[in-house]
């Protein structure tokens, strides 16, 4: 499973499990579906089921999720997959789900509750063959598990060790669910970062602010500007098939600076490496110097950023040592 702080609730293939699970209705008593789209307009889809989650003996029941190519399912509308492709294979989605685990409770919250005329595209309702845009009250939203559970309930720690500069093939950490709740998951010496309303804190780069920046344990790089903004570093973009990352001649330092909603700051400096070359050393696919452009203009700190940090993700309402989240603390 992937395990993405950059988003909430449980994705799975159908092709993966072999359960029949109750369907989630909308308040018509239809079907309802979901359709996630990603940055690189690739997209999931399918029904919503419910299903009990249990992880590491924490326990959620009855948790709304997503069985994403359910068979004999009705087609993604054009609403949903106006472009891109259906991720509705392990090969094409790169994991057999998508375990969501950000600093929200739900994948899209009073967003998508209100009126349909208002709410993103995002949830559909199924009556028969037809599937079109419907609101989704927020407890038929997919869940965040972790904010369900019984205890250990209000965040998640993710702690991964340093990778060295050319990566390494596998990488053995841990997700420890809670915040201050056990004598594993203390916050320490960490630092808390709250966010805003969608996850958001801010970067600054070069005197410049970027406030659409997030942690993301989803994504394999660091993604961030672009390469005509970065050219006085030395950054360039790499051709062929490793279009979308950066290629520098040689690696290159560089320091930016997190801001959170409450005030609090600090610098992260981080080192951009050849993609090409990393992608051609061995096997290894874990790597803590991966970096490629952000088309949102925002800093995206990916799985790169958590190698050698203890990163935590608390859930928003709930209460920890760091306050109530949503927050990013590291």
């Amino acid at each position: 499973m992937l395990v993405d702080t950059g988003s909430e609730g449980l994705r799975i293939l159908s092709s993966v499990i072999n359960l029949t699970l109750p369907q989630v209705n909308d308040a018509s008593g239809n079907q309802l579906a979901e359709c996630i789209t990603f940055a690189d307009n690739s997209f999931v889809w399918g029904p919503v089921a419910s299903a009990d989650v249990q992880m590491a003996g924490e326990k959620a029941s009855s948790v709304p999720i997503q069985v994403i190519g359910a068979p004999g399912f009705p087609a993604a509308p054009s609403a949903c997959n106006a472009s891109g492709s259906n991720n509705d294979t392990v090969a094409k989605l790169g994991a057999n789900g998508i375990l969501g685990i950000g600093p929200f409770q739900q994948d899209c919250g009073s967003a998508c509750s209100g009126s349909v005329s208002q709410v993103p595209k995002m949830y559909f309702s199924c009556p028969g063959a037809v599937c079109s845009v419907a609101s989704a009250p927020l407890m038929s939203q997919l869940q965040n598990p972790v904010w369900l559970f019984p205890q250990d309930n209000n965040g998640v720690l993710i702690s991964l060790p340093q990778v060295g500069p050319t990566g390494a093939p596998t990488v053995a950490g841990s997700l420890i669910f809670g915040i201050g709740t056990q004598s594993n998951n203390a916050l320490g010496s960490a630092q808390v970062y709250t966010t805003d309303d969608v996850g958001d804190f801010t970067t600054t780069y070069n005197g410049t602010r970027y406030p659409k920046s997030f942690i993301d344990s989803g994504s394999n790089g660091l993604f961030f500007l672009d390469a005509a903004a970065l050219a006085s570093t030395g950054i360039v973009d790499c051709t062929g098939g490793n279009a979308g990352y950066y290629c520098p001649p040689s690696t290159v330092s560089l320091t930016a600076t997190n801001t959170g909603a409450n005030g609090v700051s600090a610098p992260v400096t981080f080192s951009i490496a050849n993609a090409a070359t990393l992608f051609n050393t061995g096997n290894n696919s874990a790597f803590n110097d991966l970096g490629g452009e952000n088309a949102g203009g925002g800093f995206d700190w990916g799985l790169t950023f958590f190698f050698g940090r203890n990163v935590f993700t608390g859930i928003e309402g709930q209460p920890s040592p760091g306050g109530q989240g949503p927050y990013w603390a590291y």
